[in-house]
């Protein structure tokens, strides 16, 4: 028997594999991870909790393929020309999933885990962004075959120092982001790299 794909969509097809992935975010918003399961994602989504058990074996895989695959929590690489360009359009995406009406309690919720090994949220969590990290990286190859990046420079650390930036205004000092904050993030961070 072949080994299942890491990313299975349930045999009704995409818009139920949608259904399933909002409905699993939308109650990790509501009732936290403790509070999330498949019977309550099955209802929520209405497909029978065997449908979800045949493709996502458990909570945890179930909420790691909607982290991953939900077009809600999506991401567009743009090619804007630069590295300014594609970071503060990087930028503005990390503000819309962080104050967005859909994605707020989200990724508030996802950042609840304790971070401890045995938390099961801050895994999930840390397969986020490190799936997150991967897709932006065609910003950095861009900019590096450019000449717009030292050669050491470190994009994890860019990218934590801007995404950082917009987390501690939205999230925990709990203010609005205003317009023109991932151009004024962007240009504070990018000086130190060349």
């Amino acid at each position: 028997m072949p080994a299942p794909s890491p990313h299975p969509r349930p045999e009704k097809g995409p818009r139920a594999a949608e259904a399933i992935f909002d409905a699993t975010l939308r109650l990790l918003a509501e009732r936290g991870y403790a509070g999330l399961t498949i019977e309550a994602v099955a209802q929520e989504a209405g497909v029978n909790k065997t449908t979800i058990y045949r493709w996502w074996p458990s909570k945890a895989a179930l909420l790691r393929a909607a982290l991953l695959r939900a077009r809600v929590l999506d991401i567009d690489v743009s090619d804007t020309g630069s590295l300014r360009g594609d970071l503060i359009a990087l930028t503005e995406q990390v503000a819309a999933l962080v104050t967005g009406v859909r994605t707020r309690a989200v990724v508030r919720a996802l950042a609840s885990g304790t971070g401890l090994a045995d938390d099961e949220l801050a895994a999930l969590a840390r397969d986020f962004f490190a799936d997150r990290f991967a897709r932006e990286q065609p910003v950095f190859a861009r900019a590096a075959a450019r000449g717009e990046l030292l050669p050491g420079a470190d994009p994890k650390l860019l990218l934590d120092l801007i995404a950082g930036a917009v987390w501690v205004r939205a999230a925990l000092r709990n203010e609005p982001v205003p317009g023109g904050f991932a151009a004024a993030v962007v240009d504070a961070v990018l000086p130190g790299t060349g």
